[in-house]
């Protein structure tokens, strides 16, 4: 196996290396604290949609488990995250009223990342953006 260390020698002193996940992909909790189902809620729950119907209800379990996330990619050694932001977690009917809840999380793990010395970059999940 390459050794990390000796292939980021060959990068510029200034590249930026990080790590990037998608929000349906690996928060799960789809039902918890007023997040409420995306299109990709309804479309994996769909028979014959999604092979064996795996659906995002649990994924990697980040929504519970964001602290022991973002340790791990510190221990990786990369300085800069990519999210995605699940829109149903924040804004649960589509328009209205925030869900204060929602933003908590992304607070919170922008808090962690900060504490950690990791650079957040957030973005949208044109897929979860559209919702009933």
């Amino acid at each position: 196996m390459t050794d990390p260390k000796k292939l980021a020698e060959r990068f510029p002193g200034d590249f930026v290396f990080g790590v990037a996940t998608a929000s349906y992909q690996i928060e799960g909790a789809t039902k918890a604290d007023g997040r409420k189902p995306s299109i990709w809620d309804a479309f994996s729950n769909m028979p014959g949609r999604v092979h064996g119907r795996h659906n995002g209800d649990v994924a990697c379990d980040h929504y519970h488990r964001w602290e022991e996330d973002l340790d791990l990619i510190k221990d990786m050694g990369v300085s800069a995250y990519r999210f995605s932001i699940a829109w149903p977690r924040v804004i649960p009917d589509g328009t209205g009223r925030i869900n204060e809840k929602g933003l908590d999380f992304y607070d919170k793990l922008i808090d962690g990342l900060k504490a950690r010395g990791i650079k957040a970059f957030a973005t949208p999940t044109i897929g979860t953006c559209r919702w009933r």
